[in-house]
């Protein structure tokens, strides 16, 4: 265990002197960042653990009555949010990326969302703030949706090929290959 401590050590102190002072600056930030979503999730684990362990041992909790199951997995999904976001800033921590992708801030939301419907008592809500956060989830998912279809459309520009005497536009998306059926396969090796 300490030896890869060492090491990761080394490689940052390594790597930190090839960096720029806001490459620097941005990784310590994000380092904290790390350390304080750290603790706001154990605190978060800690008391969610207590919680449902006290109320299951005194008889306080029931799991079948809806509000308590509303709570405990509202906790569940602000740890999940939590942990969800630490694992993004590792991205930068680590240097893979130098920000945050606005696709994974997405998802973050809609989990978010999730949550809150998740912790919502509908009799008690009106149509109004139903509605508003109906169209929040409908907004990130079709967000999200476009941001996926652009990278698949500009994956898919970036693997194919253009041959001889064609022509894309940055716009197209070059046909895939089509594939013949196994059995068309083996008719034409059978003739051969």
């Amino acid at each position: 265990m300490r030896k890869p401590l060492l090491e990761k050590w080394r490689a940052i102190r390594a790597e930190w002197g090839a960096l720029t002072l806001y490459q620097r600056f941005e990784s310590t930030v994000a380092r904290m960042l790390t350390l304080i979503v750290s603790v706001v999730i154990l605190v978060a684990l800690y008391r969610l653990f207590v919680g449902v362990i006290t109320g299951l041992v005194l008889g306080a909790l029931d799991p079948l009555e809806h509000a308590m199951f509303q709570t405990v997995f509202g906790e569940i999904m602000t740890l999940l949010i939590a942990l969800e976001f630490n694992h993004t800033l590792q991205y930068v921590v680590n240097r893979t990326q130098s920000i945050i992708e606005t696709k994974i801030l997405l998802l973050i939301a809609l989990l978010a969302a999730a949550r809150k419907v998740i912790i919502l008592d509908l009799q008690e809500m009106g149509v109004g703030p139903a509605l508003g956060l109906a169209a929040i989830i409908l907004v990130l998912g079709m967000t999200y949706w476009l941001i996926c279809a652009q990278d698949d459309r500009l994956a898919g520009v970036k693997l194919g090929s253009v041959g001889e005497g064609e022509r894309t536009d940055g716009h197209e998306i070059p046909s895939a290959p089509q594939k013949r059926p196994a059995s068309a396969a083996m008719e034409k090796t059978t003739t051969n």
